[in-house]
This record gives structure tokens, sequence and C-alpha cells, in this order.
């Protein structure tokens, strides 16, 4: 792919949406491509996780493992989704095992390279702080509305 393609892609992450092309264009070119085929892992649960992956094609099921000790399928994602968004800021581990369902590729970024683009542009720093805020209002937000069901 292209380098504006891999920047129409990074667009549409939410994290990323309303960065400015140059910004988006900076992580294009410090992330790295990975062609994952048919039936391979692409990462799996409870490993650290030290960069977050977009989906750009192809599709993986997202699964964890069960009380059963099976694996159990949660959802499958497609292009346009970024899988371990949290390892941009900070060490966590995956929360899921990604086995592509079909031949596939994603941008791999790492925690380091985003690293440097805050320190770099204060106002994309600004930009993922906001973001975060949202995300974790709206957990905060189901979160209490889940509580109201087990009163």
């Amino acid at each position: 792919m292209a380098l504006i393609d891999d920047i129409d892609i990074l667009a549409q992450v939410p994290l990323f949406a309303g960065m400015e092309t140059d910004q988006l264009r900076l992580i294009a070119f410090g992330a790295d491509h990975r062609t994952v085929a048919a039936g391979q892992v692409l990462f799996r649960e409870h490993a650290p996780a030290e960069c977050a992956y977009v989906v750009i094609r192809g599709a993986f099921e997202l699964a964890v493992t069960g009380r059963s000790g099976q694996s159990v399928v949660e959802t499958e994602v497609g292009p346009g989704v970024m899988l371990s968004e949290l390892a941009l800021i900070t060490m966590v581990e995956r929360k899921f095992t990604a086995v592509a369902t079909q031949d596939s590729e994603v941008i791999r970024i790492t925690r380091s390279l985003f690293h440097r683009l805050l320190e770099e542009y204060p106002s994309m720093a600004r930009h993922v702080e906001g973001r975060i805020k949202d995300t974790l209002a709206a957990l905060v937000e189901g979160s209490n509305a889940l509580s109201g069901r087990f009163q």
C-alpha cells in the first residue's frame, strides 16, 4: 500500500480522527506492515502488548479463554479497527487472542513511536488525552448502567 492509503486508513481510526495529515503521515511512515495468513495468530491473550495494530485488509476473530478453558470468540473485526489501543499509552497485556479469518494485513504502531510523536506534537497529546477521557467516561457510563441491573 502507498503511504497515502495508510494515512487514509489511520484517519478513520477513532484515536486518530481529527489529527493533522502531517501527524498521520509520521505515524504511517514510522509504522510497519505485517501480512497475516488466514488461520495465523496475530497475538495471544495475556501476552505483553508493546504495540497496537490497525487492520488495513482482511479480518480477525477476537477470542478469550472461557471458564471451560476453551477459546470463545467475542467478535470479528475488519479494516479500520485498532487492536490494543491502550498499548500505545502504557504497558498492558493483550485481552484476547487475534486470529486472521482470511489473508490480512495490519499496520503495527509501537509505543515508542507513539510517545515520540506525543512529545513532538503537544496538540496531538491533548487530542489523545481527550479521546482517552471520552473512552473512560463511556466505560463508567456503561458500568453504571450494568450495576443497576444487579441491585
